[in-house]
């Protein structure tokens, strides 16, 4: 079986591969310097391109906001097919919740914090399983997340019972989206890369 393809989903210059989350309107985030920012209150952008099994890699960077806290501090989310969110959040130095970056997002917390100071760069790189279906379409399996944050594994295989809140649908899919979050803050990212992943190899000696 021969490697996969290497598929740049953001190429530093423009944003061609990637749609509003509704689809009907022009993508509205700023492009500079081979960084994609959000523009506040515009709203969700995603990828054209849908996978299932698949190794991604992305970069964000969260801005300095020592006038905020919580939730409101430099918040943004992305999205394995559209339904489960990973969080991005300023939540360096604190104890890691169901709520803080790198969590799934109001379901299972990160097993340690490895965040990085804001406007430091930091990275995810993510290994999903997409969920399995039975015959009669029913779930037979759901799906898994591997999630390494700076190179470091905060979630290990974990399986992901539930879709996660802002999702685009509430079913579970073979295949969907890469989705990045809109939540009102100027959240930059830049090098996202994926492999589409084969669910078996060669079955041959």
């Amino acid at each position: 079986m021969s490697k996969p393809e290497k598929i740049v989903l953001f190429n530093g210059t423009n944003l061609d591969n990637w749609v509003t989350r509704s689809g009907d309107a022009p993508v509205a985030w700023q492009v500079e310097n081979g960084v994609m920012t959000v523009a506040s209150r515009t709203t969700d952008i995603m990828t054209k391109e849908v996978f299932g099994d698949a190794y991604i890699h992305l970069e964000f960077r969260i801005p300095d906001m020592p006038d905020k806290n919580g939730q409101h501090k430099g918040n943004s989310g992305v999205f394995l097919h559209g339904r489960y969110e990973i969080q991005v959040l300023d939540s360096f130095g604190v104890e890691s919740g169901r709520g803080d970056c790198s969590a799934i997002y109001d379901k299972y917390s990160p097993l340690f914090n490895n965040c990085l100071p804001a406007e430091q760069w930091q990275s995810y790189d993510i290994i999903f399983r997409a969920p399995r279906f039975a015959a009669d379409g029913s779930v037979s399996e759901k799906p898994r997340l591997t999630l390494l944050h700076n190179g470091l594994p905060v979630h290990n295989n974990l399986i992901l019972e539930t879709i996660t809140g802002a999702s685009l649908t509430e079913d579970m899919v073979a295949e969907g989206p890469l989705l990045l979050q809109d939540h009102g803050c100027p959240v930059s990212f830049r090098n996202i890369w994926m492999y589409r992943l084969p669910q078996a190899g060669a079955d041959k000696y």
